[in-house]
């Protein structure tokens, strides 16, 4: 019987199973550390632009955000805002903001978790997110420098620069700041545009239920701009001035 000779194995075959070059993998692993380096890198750079924001506007007035930057982005149109100093702003409206937005402001190092577990048993119960549970630092973080869609980046970010915000300011320049930059209506941020649009008088001179109405517009200002006897705002705006004589104010620097 006659062997028959083993057939050779083609190059390409041994190509085939062969392992991809060396230096392709090396490059591959080149260009996924360049870019985890430049993600590294923005990270850092935002950061650091931040803290420098926060360094200025801890004693300089704040006159523009994220917020009012993609307003006018997005409509072409200008923002109302005039920033106004603490003893410009009625100690009702201060009142009424930690009453309805962050009743433990004063204690809280920037997240409130009893105020967390109470928004979580309240969007399960209602099967739906109806309750954020964010504290009046973590809404100014939000407002400063970040964007209104919820995601889990923009949560992530909004905890850091909510740290740096209490880190670096007092209690009461975060209520003074976030006063001043909420958005109140369409292209309307601040207390004194605010105050100005809706009543013409300055924010100084607010009565207690012209700040309950006022703060009770946050959770969504534009609806409510539009409809101002809505059930649900008048509902919050006596739920606001029940508990505003319980609100505690931050101390004075």
């Amino acid at each position: 019987m006659t062997n028959t000779p083993a057939k050779p194995t083609s190059s390409s075959t041994r190509h085939n199973t062969a392992l991809p070059p060396t230096h392709a993998r090396t490059g591959a692993g080149h260009w996924l550390k360049r870019l985890v380096l430049m993600v590294l890198a923005c990270f850092v750079a935002f950061h650091v632009v931040v803290a420098g924001l926060l360094m200025v506007w801890k004693t300089q007035p704040i006159n523009n955000s994220m917020f009012m930057i993609l307003y006018r982005l997005s409509n072409f149109a200008p923002v109302s805002q005039t920033w106004v100093e603490d003893s410009q702003i009625s100690v009702n409206v201060k009142r009424a903001a930690i009453a309805s937005e962050d009743a433990n402001f004063v204690n809280h190092g920037g997240f409130d978790i009893k105020g967390i577990e109470n928004a979580i048993k309240k969007n399960e119960q209602a099967g739906a997110i109806s309750a954020g549970g964010s504290t009046i630092s973590q809404q100014l973080a939000k407002n400063l420098f970040l964007y209104p869609n919820r995601s889990y980046l923009r949560k992530g970010e909004e905890a850091i620069i909510t740290l740096m915000i209490e880190n670096m300011w007092t209690k009461e320049r975060i209520l003074i700041a976030y006063l001043n930059v909420a958005e109140f209506g369409k292209g309307i941020y601040g207390i004194e545009a605010a105050s100005q649009h809706y009543y013409r008088k300055s924010a100084n001179h607010l009565t207690k239920r012209q700040a309950a109405s006022l703060i009770a517009m946050l959770p969504n200002p534009k609806y409510f701009e539009a409809n101002r006897n809505d059930r649900k705002l008048l509902n919050k705006t006596q739920i606001i001035l029940r508990r505003m004589g319980a609100a505690d104010l931050p101390d004075t620097e």
